[in-house]
């Protein structure tokens, strides 16, 4: 008797494991992703114009503040997990989260202040997040045995990479009802996960202490943040460019944040006990695995953001459909990209634990490199059955990788030292997401830079806008135009509000202006030429990442 239910319950415990981790990472990536779609609410409840000159940082960091310390505490945090146990810091970190969900759904000032308050708890709701990836792969290789392990990672990392784009559907949703339900629906989720976790979740890994690598955790973190904030202040214009890229303060931050990255392979290098363990990288199915991941991360968060654009700005208009209803259909009309995550998922990852993750994880990214082809060669005004097919498409072949991918690299390193793997594979993956950011709308920006201001000037002018505003509307940084695009509100309208013009114009022209396809049609064109080079660049990632992914070898060690 006393033999049976030893056995039955490390059985139980690895579901109870793999359920509440799961709940976990899809919380912290729905929330990474929800305030996207409903930007537009939050704003307009805050009482703020994101458009406004001086305002566009308060934007771009209610986006970024959440990734980048995602990006940068994971390591650190899963390091600590490794010392101090995991499900320690994985149930801290739902606290933390549920706290800061509560804060943020409070928000008691207006305006500037409103928008700190919430990029300031974001900033806090990301680092109980970070507590919860950094770890949860962790707790389940631990509970799992090998022959199980890539089912189970499978279902936690394709349940996290669909709660992205659950958060696009969950946003554009709840911000119809209250900006405020944007934050309310993670309170209940939350707590309740916060004492499930407390409740059931128990240390079953090795645990080593240690002392805290303190000069490797302040180098890291502020190498880290000072490159992915400066590639953030190079999205908006400086000094006539419209990009920052030739900002001091831009390239001064990146130059730093390099040298700081430097100093911090010297220290890892040298003491006894480092946060980031650069011995795992000579072996090969981690280092291979951990390369892929970054790569398609950039290509994934590009596509994300691109999207978006492309179906708030262009084409839902083009088919009807009001700009203030966009956010939600948005959401909707990617949902088969969600679908092809959850199908290919959970099956590769079984799959994997019986022949391998290589044949599935490169085979998956060369699927995701046939929907970028796709994308960038359907025209602008796509029929959505195609659109749709490229989607799933896509959705397959990241859900085929990502599982595999996942249970080689965790499977290949000791068991005393998953939890810092663990937070290495996520730091890569959040930064990936954080670059892919700066590098794909400054890639669109220098696309737009080109053609845009002249399409702008002719469009407004031939409707009777006067030429001076036209011009000045023209002459606005392309990140504006791009960002009034998805902002849930008529694009034309806001961008010629400050000049009180709309009312001195004709009906019939004013009318024009403000309709579903002025808009649209004027920024097709600009558009499509930025979009070609954006999924030419994320093709071809994916294809070097597809390359990496073939590089790990035929077999991994399980352990």
């Amino acid at each position: 008797m006393t033999a049976t239910l030893t056995q039955t319950k490390p059985d139980r415990y690895k579901w109870v494991a793999l359920s509440n981790t799961t709940l976990g990472m899809l919380m912290a990536t729905i929330d990474g992703s929800i305030v996207i779609i409903s930007l537009p609410a939050i704003f307009r409840g805050i009482g703020l114009d994101p458009l406004a000159p001086g305002n566009i940082g308060y934007l771009l960091w209610m986006i970024m503040g959440y990734l980048l310390v995602s990006a940068v505490l994971v390591v650190a945090l899963g390091r600590l997990g490794d010392m101090f146990g995991r499900v320690r810091m994985y149930n801290l970190g739902f606290l933390v989260f549920a706290i800061a969900s509560v804060a943020l759904s409070f928000d008691p000032f207006r305006a500037a202040g409103g928008a700190m308050w919430l990029i300031c708890w974001r900033i806090v709701q990301a680092f109980g997040g970070a507590m919860l990836t950094a770890n949860s792969a962790a707790i389940l290789t631990d509970a799992f045995p090998a022959r199980q392990r890539g089912m189970a990672l499978g279902i936690n990392q394709i349940t996290a990479l669909a709660g992205q784009f659950l958060g696009l559907l969950l946003g554009g949703i709840l911000a119809a009802i209250d900006w405020r339900a944007v934050f309310w629906v993670s309170v209940p989720v939350g707590v309740v996960g916060t004492i499930w976790s407390y409740r059931s979740l128990r240390e079953t890994g090795e645990r080593h202490r240690a002392s805290v690598d303190w000069l490797g955790n302040v180098t890291f973190a502020a190498g880290t943040l000072l490159i992915l904030a400066s590639m953030t202040y190079g999205i908006q214009p400086y000094g006539g460019h419209p990009t920052g890229w030739t900002s001091p303060r831009v390239l001064g931050g990146i130059g730093l944040g390099v040298l700081l990255l430097i100093a911090f392979v010297v220290v890892e290098s040298r003491i006894a006990h480092p946060m980031f363990r650069l011995g795992l990288f000579k072996v090969r199915a981690f280092a291979a695995g951990n390369l892929a991941a970054l790569l398609v991360a950039i290509a994934r968060g590009g596509m994300q953001f691109m999207l978006i654009i492309w179906l708030q700005g262009i084409w839902l208009p083009l088919h009807g459909y009001k700009f203030e209803d966009t956010p939600l259909w948005a959401g909707i009309f990617m949902l088969p990209l969600t679908a092809g995550f959850l199908i290919a998922g959970p099956i590769s990852g079984y799959l994997s634990d019986r022949f391998g993750a290589r044949l599935f994880s490169t085979t998956g990214l060369l699927l995701v490199a046939a929907g970028f082809l796709g994308l960038l060669l359907i025209p602008i005004d796509f029929p959505y059955p195609l659109f749709a097919a490229l989607l799933v498409l896509s959705g397959l072949g990241q859900g085929m990788f990502s599982a595999p991918n996942t249970s080689a690299i965790m499977s290949s390193v000791p068991a005393n030292q998953r939890g810092v793997a663990s937070g290495m594979r996520a730091t890569f993956q959040n930064a990936g997401t954080s670059l892919s950011i700066g590098v794909f709308f400054s890639l669109m920006v220098v696309g737009l830079a080109h053609a845009l201001p002249q399409t702008l000037t002719g469009g407004l002018t031939a409707q009777g806008v006067p030429h001076d505003v036209a011009a000045s509307v023209a002459s606005l940084p392309p990140v504006s135009t791009l960002f009034a695009a998805f902002l849930g509100s008529n694009p034309v309208a806001h961008l010629l509000e400050p000049y009180g013009v709309l009312g001195t114009l004709p009906p019939a022209n004013a009318t024009t202006l403000t309709g579903h396809e002025f808009f649209p049609n004027l920024i097709a064109q600009p558009f499509h030429d930025g979009l070609v080079v954006v999924f030419g660049a994320a093709t071809l990632m994916t294809l070097l990442a597809a390359v990496a992914s073939a590089s790990r070898g035929r077999h991994v060690r399980q352990v």
